[in-house]
């Protein structure tokens, strides 16, 4: 596959487009200079639609797309679950979590758990979450973006790699979280727009030019493709197993995801109001709805339109050798921007973290102009320590995000017992939280020793369960939190707007539908 002249000149348009107006939206008002609210949190004045698109570009990229692409070629449908039982978290994160977070003028998550335990917790799960972005999520997206950029627009990998991370840093570098978030919405706009081009020209070389034709051919010669709960017989139960999909193992995961992960909470962290943030939870819902149509359809339309591929992860990269010139450039774009939003903000996220929770409680003299100074210090940092080890992390690994996922996924039920806990159960406190960080990661390892057969999504649920007990019971057995205890939660109002509900439930009606008709 080439890029043309036409391509080139559309994606030069893109970047050349995106870096200016994040810069514009960034700039400071004559005479003020941006202080750590003002970079890490956008002021506290972002507005509906710019939280709900910045979530969706901070979750949506290269692994996405290609990955979950391969798993509709592979698996079929049933790959969706992640995304439609995600647009469902988001509703209880908005109802439940984010008037708590809110309430207490939450930055960070560390500081939330230094705020309801003690500075242990937030010390131990900060460091988690830097190692975290920076050798797991950084290194992943720059690896698997640079191997999807490489692969159309035939450069090297390792300059590919490296002109990512520059132009992702750059970007975001000096207008902080407000450049991330109010360019989003352009970033997910060309993100749906490319991603339905692909979907609609894939759909329509099998229907001979008419898509719902495309699309009903599929449906009819791969029923297969098309069932949402998979049987035990199926040889991707372990992937997906049955009912557990609905009612186990993938609610921590994505309670954990959507509920208590810096990069993509900091979003509604920074809504000018509670309702903004719940508006923009209820948009980013109805985007997930959207997302297997981008990314899974063109997946199941390449069984019928390449058969015979070597590996599941080329489908996309192959539907994309079918789209015209012009059209390339533009879907390319699409992927090139998915790539550097989700870059942008998780490299936001280590310098807030870095910054907020580490720097600024040892120097807390410090001004805000040292405190954004030291933030860009961080991010420059972040994405230099990323590019330099995404190769030998990620290089010699077939299958390496899939293995690194797995291995979050040891912490995972551990978090959410932790935040659950804090949020919920006064009497709970940081023995309990210690216990059950490092409880998770243990049972976690025992059980994949011990039953290597369980499905990994059965897994994470029963550890979260073994988890939960083990961090009321030693919560139980130690001195409550007390005075250590400073989150306000007897004065927070769980009611919610008539348009939130109302929105909510029209999500809920398509869920139902979808389940309904592809069971």
């Amino acid at each position: 596959m080439s890029l043309s002249t036409l391509d080139i000149s559309i994606v030069l348009a893109y970047l050349a487009g995106i870096f200016i107006l994040a810069q514009w939206v960034s700039r400071e008002k004559a005479g003020q200079q941006k202080s750590a609210q003002d970079y890490f949190l956008a002021s506290r004045s972002l507005p509906w639609w710019a939280i709900g698109a910045s979530l969706i570009a901070a979750n949506i990229s290269a692994e996405q797309i290609i990955g979950m692409s391969g798993s509709g070629y592979a698996i079929g449908l049933a790959i969706a679950s992640y995304e439609w039982m995600a647009a469902l978290t988001l509703l209880i994160v908005g109802k439940w979590f984010l008037p708590i977070f809110l309430r207490n003028g939450i930055t960070t998550m560390p500081q939330f758990l230094e705020e309801r335990y003690g500075n242990r917790i937030r010390t131990v799960m900060a460091v988690f979450w830097l190692g975290l972005y920076v050798f797991v999520n950084l290194t992943s997206i720059l690896w698997l973006g640079s191997i999807a950029i490489a692969g159309v627009a035939g450069l090297n990998q390792d300059v590919a790699l490296v002109l990512l991370g520059a132009f992702a840093l750059a970007y975001q570098l000096y207008g902080g979280l407000k450049a991330v978030a109010l360019t989003d919405i352009v970033q997910v706009c060309l993100l749906v727009l490319g991603g339905l081009l692909v979907t609609f020209i894939t759909l329509g070389k099998i229907g001979n030019g008419s898509v719902a034709d495309g699309f009903m051919q599929l449906w009819q010669q791969h029923p297969e493709r098309f069932e949402m709960i998979l049987s035990k017989d199926n040889p991707f139960y372990k992937d997906l197993p049955g009912l557990s999909v609905l009612l186990g193992g993938m609610w921590i995961a994505n309670l954990s995801y959507w509920g208590f992960n810096q990069y993509i909470i900091q979003r509604a962290l920074a809504a000018k109001s509670l309702q903004e943030a719940q508006k923009g939870v209820v948009f980013a819902a109805f985007l997930k709805l959207l997302i297997p149509a981008i990314v899974v359809v063109p997946g199941i339309a390449a069984v019928m339109l390449a058969p015979d591929l070597e590996r599941p992860d080329a489908a996309y990269p192959t539907m994309l050798g079918l789209l015209p010139s012009g059209i390339l450039g533009l879907v390319f774009a699409a992927l090139v921007a998915a790539i550097v939003a989700s870059l942008a903000s998780k490299i936001n996220s280590v310098a807030t973290i870095f910054t907020l929770d580490f720097y600024a409680k040892r120097a807390p003299e410090a001004s805000q102009a040292k405190l954004v100074r030291v933030g860009r210090i961080a991010a420059s940092l972040s994405i230099v320590v990323a590019v330099l080890t995404a190769r030998p992390l990620l290089g010699g690994f077939d299958q390496g995000f899939q293995y690194i996922q797995e291995f979050t996924g040891f912490f995972t039920p551990g978090i959410v017992v932790i935040f659950l806990l804090g949020l919920f159960w006064k009497r709970a406190n940081e023995a309990g939280a210690l216990a059950a960080a490092v409880g998770s990661f243990v049972l976690s390892l025992v059980f994949k020793l011990a039953w290597p057969s369980l499905p990994f999504l059965d897994r994470m649920g029963v550890v979260f369960l073994a988890t939960l007990v083990l961090g009321v019971g030693v919560a139980l057995a130690t001195p409550a939190t007390g005075a250590r205890d400073r989150i306000r939660t007897d004065d927070v109002g769980y009611a919610t707007a008539p348009s939130f509900n109302a929105a909510s439930l029209a999500v809920l009606a398509i869920l139902v539908a979808l389940y309904a008709t592809y069971w």
